[in-house]
């Protein structure tokens, strides 16, 4: 794994607010304002219409993003072939790419070459799995990777609602990554989703309107990471 934000303490959740929730109009300001309220790393959803039924942003916005503020850039590539995209958002200073074990280019390229390929290019390497995909098809992945990213809603729009039936499948693979390997998870996170995501094994929390459509930004952060009193 490259020097980054996810060589902290495994122990410390940290927070990815996710810019698809953010004002598009504003997006420069939106991803300096993640940075102020104390999120660690800036979450970007990259969807090319085919994998997933929405197009979103691609290198040249996450270029802009880039000069916008100085928090990794978590790119999550909802993409049929995501061997296509590698470059392009290493160039656009992607600090982190992950991509879906279910794409249907990998079938020709394979998951673990291509994970090499990011790390090759000094980033961490990410791997995702949809709702509806069993844990297990990660296996010959997990040895190399350095994220696992678990979807919690279904991949392609943003404010849909938690499934809890995906904690079953952070819990499987908590117990099957090293200490050094991120766990993700993304969809549907509020405080309470939040707690259980963490209670379950995830060390990285990505949260779109938790945070971006909260008028206390700050305060949403530092609920989601569980800094609050206890009682």
């Amino acid at each position: 794994m490259s020097n980054n934000i996810f060589q902290r303490p495994p122990h410390l959740p940290l927070i990815a607010p996710s810019i698809l929730a953010a004002d598009f109009g504003r997006l420069a300001e939106e991803a300096s304002d993640a940075q102020r309220i104390g999120a660690d790393l800036l979450h970007v959803d990259v969807m090319d219409g085919h994998f997933v039924p929405n197009l979103t942003m691609g290198p040249d916005i996450v270029m802009a993003l880039r000069r916008a503020c100085s928090l990794m850039l978590d790119v999550h590539l909802m993409v049929s072939d995501p061997q296509d995209f590698i470059k392009p958002f290493v160039d656009a200073g992607a600090g982190s790419i992950t991509f879906h074990i279910e794409a249907p280019g990998l079938k020709q390229f394979g998951a673990v070459d291509l994970i090499h390929r990011i790390q090759d290019h000094g980033l961490t390497a990410g791997i995702c799995l949809n709702p509806e995909t069993p844990p297990e098809s990660l296996s010959g992945v997990l040895p190399v990777v350095d994220l696992v990213l678990v979807m919690s809603v279904h991949p392609g729009f943003t404010g849909q609602g938690f499934i809890p039936e995906t904690l079953d499948k952070v819990r499987w693979l908590r117990h099957r990554l090293q200490p050094n390997q991120r766990l993700s998870i993304d969809g549907g996170i509020g405080i309470r989703t939040a707690h259980d995501a963490l209670e379950a094994g995830a060390d990285v929390l990505v949260a779109g309107a938790a945070i971006f459509r909260e008028k206390d930004r700050a305060e949403a952060v530092r609920l989601l990471r569980g800094d609050y009193p206890r009682g």
